[in-house]
């Protein structure tokens, strides 16, 4: 999995940098097809803004969050992206178990 990280009148730290990785690591354990994830932080005048677009076979899944807090924003942005993986799994899952019928 292939993470990039950006930021718009943010400084990325180290320290913000290993938070977003141990972060989006997490969603490796719902999902082995992710290929790669574009993540932008930005600030805009108070607000903090997390966002990503997760790029997985067959799919892309896209999420923003904000909050006062740059890690705040990061959890928020995570939980989001979480149920869209499970989502988009369960969905899978179920196009396997019940293929459609096709017309003759």
């Amino acid at each position: 999995m292939q993470i990039t990280l950006s930021g718009h009148h943010v400084e990325i730290t180290e320290a913000l940098r290993l938070y977003v990785h141990e972060k989006f690591s997490k969603l490796e354990h719902h999902s082995d097809d992710i290929i790669s994830i574009k993540v932008i932080l930005l600030i805009e005048n108070i607000r903090q803004l997390a966002e990503a677009s997760v790029h997985i076979k067959g799919s892309d899944l896209f999420a923003k969050a904000d909050s006062d807090d740059m890690y705040a924003a990061i959890d928020a942005l995570i939980d989001k992206l979480d149920r869209q993986l499970i989502n988009h799994k369960n969905k899978a899952l179920d196009r396997q178990q019940h293929p459609r019928k096709t017309a003759l």
